[in-house]
């Protein structure tokens, strides 16, 4: 169903099942997946190509040139997957070309109201943003990240599948999988998801481990290396943790 206040590029590739709302606007390049809704005031833009079922509320501006001075109208991309929720007036923007040329959304993501998604950020599957929360440039979301209210999060800055961050946090360090970060210059290491892992399913025993590790990791008279040393012999998900510490370019909060 298509409203006729819509304003439709005869370009852009919508399923036949796709819903789309009083006065959306939708650009040439846009694709559109099956079981898609636009409640109203949609705007979909730039090469955005979205997959299955997901859902945007009034006001969300998708795919939208990034704010970054470089940008020289380069055709860039948003990829969206499937089953996500926009809420209202969200913005997402394509990427630019010295980013990588890619703007990405998982599937089962819930964007809360007004929030914005950054040029060339990497959201993984199943995370949770809450309202007010920025992302700039060049983020990267692990899979299962919940990201508290009115939080900003720099440029260049991983957070690890299944982190939690409090709300009105400012976050300028990667933040490790499995673990619970808040505060606001510093953002500070304040223990492990334990809930969010005991709800995914985890194992006791492998919840013990990652606890230890991540309490470990938030020793300040203990260095780096010597943490990462201790915590080699752990089990799969321990090592991911310290592979994700090492991969760090920015510092990882302690």
């Amino acid at each position: 169903m298509i409203h006729p206040t819509a304003l439709i590029d005869p370009r852009a590739q919508l399923d036949q099942t796709v819903e789309v709302g009083p006065w959306c606007t939708i650009g040439p390049h846009v694709t559109l997946g099956a079981g898609c809704v636009l409640k109203s005031h949609v705007v979909l833009k730039g090469h955005t190509d979205i997959g299955q079922s997901n859902t945007f509320f009034p006001f969300t501006v998708i795919g939208e040139v990034p704010q970054d001075l470089k940008y020289r109208g380069e055709p860039t991309r948003l990829v969206i997957g499937d089953r996500n929720t926009f809420r209202e007036n969200v913005t997402i923007n394509i990427g630019t070309a010295q980013g990588g040329g890619v703007t990405q959304i998982g599937s089962d993501c819930l964007l809360m109201g007004c929030v914005h998604v950054g040029h060339d950020s990497q959201l993984g599957n199943h995370c949770i943003v809450a309202n007010n929360a920025a992302l700039a440039g060049h983020v990267v979301l692990g899979d299962y990240v919940t990201l508290g209210g009115v939080t900003g999060v720099g440029q260049f800055t991983r957070i690890g599948a299944h982190a939690y961050i409090g709300g009105h946090s400012a976050v300028e360090k990667d933040v490790p999988p499995f673990s619970i970060a808040f505060g606001s210059r510093p953002c500070v290491l304040k223990g492990t998801n334990i809930v969010g892992l005991r709800r995914r399913g985890f194992s006791n025993d492998t919840i013990m481990r990652i606890n230890e590790a991540i309490k470990l990791w938030g020793r300040p008279d203990v260095p780096k290396e010597q943490c990462l040393l201790e915590m080699e012999s752990e089990c799969l998900e321990v090592q991911g943790l310290i592979a994700f510490i090492r991969q760090s370019e920015s510092g990882v909060v302690r």
